[in-house]
């Protein structure tokens, strides 16, 4: 008997999970960005609601001071002609740094020449409303400004991911 109550349990939490994974994939793909005002690297005000104006968008929060979001970004710039060239996709980089280090954040970018829309989130607004726990953590919205796909962290071979993920979007 004690068996057999045991197997409904686990039978029952099974359920439970598989429901809950459903419903997390279901949730992403009907999330949307949010409307948050930002401020690009020159200070021009930024509504993040507008960001899929021109077709998809890579979301990706990072920081100076965390070396695997410097890695994945400068990996993808590598590939970034191309991604856009066959995709038409725009990636921006969420600057999360705060009063204390954001003033390193153009200083990084120039030297590395990144293509990227770079725009600063020193009060981690947009990161609270997006969901962001930690960086790296890249989101792709569609054009229609829903959030398709989120990864966080990073190791090497997710930028392949993310484009498998970004080809699948361009043909929808």
């Amino acid at each position: 008997m004690k068996k057999l109550i045991l197997l409904y349990f686990f039978g029952v939490f099974s359920l439970s999970l598989s429901a809950q994974d459903s419903a997390t994939e279901s949730a992403l793909t009907q999330k949307h960005v949010p409307s948050v005002k930002l401020v690009d690297m020159k200070g021009k005000a930024v509504n993040t609601a507008d960001l899929t104006v021109d077709g998809p968008v890579i979301i990706s929060f990072w920081a100076t001071w965390c070396a695997p979001c410097k890695k994945e970004l400068n990996t993808i710039h590598e590939l970034y002609e191309d991604w856009v060239a066959e995709t038409g996709v725009t990636l921006v980089a969420i600057a999360i740094d705060d009063e204390k280090t954001k003033s390193q954040v153009p200083v990084y970018v120039n030297g590395k020449a990144w293509d990227y829309k770079v725009l600063m989130d020193p009060n981690w607004d947009f990161k609270r409303a997006m969901g962001v726990n930690n960086v790296p953590h890249t989101f792709l919205v569609d054009k229609n400004g829903n959030i398709v796909y989120s990864h966080n962290n990073y190791a090497p071979g997710d930028e392949e991911k993310l484009y498998q993920e970004l080809l699948k979007l361009s043909e929808k």
